[in-house]
């Protein structure tokens, strides 16, 4: 079996969006009600969110640090 890059899963708005889309109509189908299930749907897309962010800006800081870091080691290279 493949590894799974998690971290693009959980970022992938597409990963979501199949996740609500199957969430919903199971929660409809044991008979929970609309408003409830509206509700779920938005606190996981809330946290989807939240998730993409976190790990987007983790990848951004972590690109900064090694931008930073090759700039140094090249500037004590030609001093």
């Amino acid at each position: 079996m493949k590894n799974i890059d998690w971290k693009s899963k959980l970022t992938s708005r597409k990963f979501w969006a199949a996740v609500v889309g199957f969430v919903t109509p199971t929660l409809l189908a044991f008979g929970v009600a609309n408003d409830t299930v509206t509700q779920v749907a938005g606190i996981i897309m809330a946290g989807a969110t939240m998730i993409a962010y976190i790990i987007g800006e983790g990848l951004v800081d972590a690109n900064r640090t090694n931008t930073e870091e090759n700039k140094e080691s090249e500037d004590e290279g030609n001093g």
